[in-house]
């Protein structure tokens, strides 16, 4: 099935979102690694009714008016990533959670590395908050959007105390 994407302007650059059907399947940044996220065949749709409806929430979230989201989604990836880019839907707006957090939460607390990186393959980005996963000492680790897009959106979020671990 090919995928409908449109552009937007945000405070964090220009992202690509991305539609599979009805569902969102991707919301992509300007510099995006070539092959994180597999969609296949794309084509423009600015007009696609999830499309626009992602870009509306988008919207009320950099304005600060809104907190969560309601849109159906699309994770394709293996059993191990879903669930971690499933346990990222549960971390509270301006709350963060570390790796090991999250291992611990899908039931395997072993798996800390494996969380890190199905977590930098998150293909929701911002609708599935990989943002407020941070490192176990509290700061701020890699991020696909830039670290610099990842502390504006957890000041955003009221988190701007965290700091950069470079």
């Amino acid at each position: 099935m090919s995928c409908a994407f449109t552009f937007i302007q945000s405070p964090v650059g220009t992202l690509t979102l991305v539609a599979r059907g009805d569902c969102l399947a991707a919301v992509l940044w300007e510099q995006e690694r070539e092959n994180r996220v597999r969609l296949g065949a794309l084509h423009r749709d600015d007009g696609h009714p999830t499309l626009r409806e992602t870009a509306r929430q988008l919207g009320e979230y950099f304005a600060g008016s809104r907190q969560g989201f309601e849109l159906p989604l699309d994770f394709v990836g293996t059993d191990f990533q879903r669930q971690v880019w499933t346990a990222l839907l549960t971390i509270p707006f301006g709350q963060t959670r570390s790796y090991s957090d999250i291992a611990r939460q899908i039931g395997n607390p072993s798996a800390v590395r494996a969380v890190g990186a199905a977590n930098g393959r998150n293909p929701i980005s911002i609708i599935a908050p990989c943002h407020r996963v941070i490192g176990a000492s509290g700061g701020l680790t890699g991020f696909a959007g830039g670290l610099q897009a990842k502390q504006y959106l957890l000041a955003l979020e009221g988190r701007e105390s965290l700091a950069l671990d470079l």
